[in-house]
């Protein structure tokens, strides 16, 4: 592990991983935090930033000599990114569609660490609700969606490009074709909406799908980690990114990083019951019995290192170009730092 990802290796990717005339003209944006601490910000308390809680808890960045300054749970990928851009945060925990649209206007975006390989955004519907079931070709599912309103995190989320991506799929247009709500990144406000039928369906991120079904308030309709949806299997979704400008003052510390997620990620696979405990402590109010579901889902996403496989890299790619997200290829070489390119 310590020969994969070790100090000197990521400080070769880390300043190789621009060329310095793609910085030309950008301001410079480095990291308002002192040496030695990492200042993260992330959405939420989704399940895609357990290993994150994991390290922190087992003193993985306290042994890599890394103080973890302010933690902010940001609710949207945008105010993770202009938090990026002012220097206030150093790493952002989001998806991948945050590190895209950062990209779109900022050259030194990076994505510096793969946090979960399969799309971690379910469509919940109501137990009710009228859909076709399980054995129903997608295509009916996503059809059955049409006219329906559908609460999401917030605009340019990665839960909104779902819902983009499975409309655009049969032909239709989400942001005609259906009503969608932002609700924010709470839990309790996407669990409510779906309760007091203000929404129709949500595109929520994990563990909702769970604790709505814990709580027969819902069930898992299309769940794309689960293969209901074949052009997403595999994609890298969670993400930790940051930019070129914020990296170069913290080389040490985000090389002591990555050695802590590994050894975090290391944690989650070899013992699962220690994992669920861990769960537990991360989303403490949690239903057990949506813990319980989760355990098995987490070992099959969550990837075993924090390097980026290029095959994950270009699903999520597609995904984004064909949803419409974004009209500009990024390419691995272009975003991934050279230690974090799989092989």
């Amino acid at each position: 592990m310590a020969e994969r990802i070790g100090r000197r290796s990521v400080l070769k990717g880390l300043a190789a991983a621009v060329p310095a005339g793609l910085l030309a003209g950008c301001a410079q944006r480095e990291s308002t935090t002192p040496a030695g601490v990492l200042n993260i910000g992330q959405i939420s308390n989704s399940v895609a930033f357990l290993p994150l809680f994991v390290a922190e808890t087992k003193g993985y960045f306290t042994a890599e000599g890394i103080t973890l300054g302010d933690r902010p749970r940001l609710g949207t990928g945008a105010k993770v990114a202009a938090a990026l851009k002012s220097g206030s945060v150093d790493l952002g925990a989001g998806v991948i569609t945050d590190a895209f649209n950062l990209a779109k206007i900022e050259d030194g975006a990076r994505i510096v660490s793969s946090l979960v390989t399969e799309f971690y955004v379910d469509i919940v519907v109501p137990p009710a609700f009228a859909g076709p079931g399980d054995g129903a070709p997608l295509e009916a599912k996503i059809a059955a969606l049409t006219g329906k309103s559908i609460g999401i995190t917030g605009p340019a989320s990665g839960t909104e490009a779902l819902v983009s991506y499975l409309f655009g799929s049969i032909g239709r247009n989400a942001a005609t074709d259906a009503t969608l709500v932002n609700l924010g990144s709470a839990t309790t406000a996407a669990i409510g909406a779906l309760k007091a039928n203000r929404v129709d369906a949500l595109a929520f991120f994990q563990p909702i799908a769970q604790q709505a079904e814990a709580a027969n308030i819902g069930r898992t309709y299309l769940s794309p980690a689960r293969g209901d949806v074949p052009g997403l299997r595999g994609a890298l979704h969670g993400v930790v990114f940051s930019t070129r400008e914020l990296l170069d003052r913290k080389r040490d510390e985000v090389a002591g990083f990555q050695r802590a997620m590994q050894h975090a990620l290391d944690d989650i696979h070899s013992d699962p019951a220690a994992a669920r405990t861990l769960l537990g402590q991360y989303l403490k109010d949690t239903d057990p019995k949506a813990l319980d579901a989760l355990v098995p889902i987490l070992g099959r996403e969550i990837p075993a290192s924090p390097e980026v496989q290029r095959t994950s890299y270009d699903t999520a790619l597609k995904f984004h170009l064909d949803s419409g997200l974004i009209k500009k290829t990024f390419g691995y070489d272009q975003v991934i730092p050279e230690t974090l390119r799989a092989g």
